[in-house]
């Protein structure tokens, strides 16, 4: 099973970049020509070229989710979400592109895609590339649990 982790995110937007500091520690952590781990400062028909060719893939991002405490990781399906929304007017959400892949018939997008998201309020655009020392927390978390689902699927096979 090929695996691809994507740290999502602006690093350069303080909170906003946290999926990219999990995907920086998780890096130096993995050894597996399986398992790919890199970084995306984009969303929509773009996140999913990166995801394409992989049998799964793990996102991990900053996520607002009201009745969720700031700081809180999650792990879920990203099929779980019944929206998600682009702040980009001129690209597709992650989810848009995948029913449009669906549509046109594309095969090769992965078959499982897990979200790791650090619940944040709201996403700050407050330039920097220090994480809050609340979301900084929560970045060990984050690098437990995406390693834990990498480790799940090695043990699957």
């Amino acid at each position: 099973m090929k695996t691809i982790v994507l740290g999502v995110g602006n690093p350069i937007l303080r909170d906003d970049g946290v999926g990219i500091h999990v995907a920086r520690k998780i890096k130096e952590k993995i050894n597996n020509p399986n398992v790919v781990v890199d970084e995306a400062i984009t969303g929509g028909m773009n996140l999913l070229d990166l995801m394409t060719g992989y049998d799964k893939a793990i996102l991990i991002d900053a996520v607002n989710i009201k009745n969720e405490n700031v700081g809180e990781v999650l792990s879920f399906p990203l099929s779980s979400l019944s929206t998600t929304h682009s702040d980009n007017p001129h690209d597709a959400s992650l989810m848009e592109a995948l029913e449009l892949s669906k549509k046109l018939g594309q095969e090769n997008i992965p078959k499982e895609i897990i979200v790791v998201g650090i619940v944040l309020k709201e996403i700050p655009y407050i330039f920097g590339e220090e994480l809050s020392p609340e979301i900084a927390k929560a970045v060990p978390r984050a690098i437990d649990l995406t390693l834990n689902e990498i480790k799940r699927d090695m043990n699957l096979r």
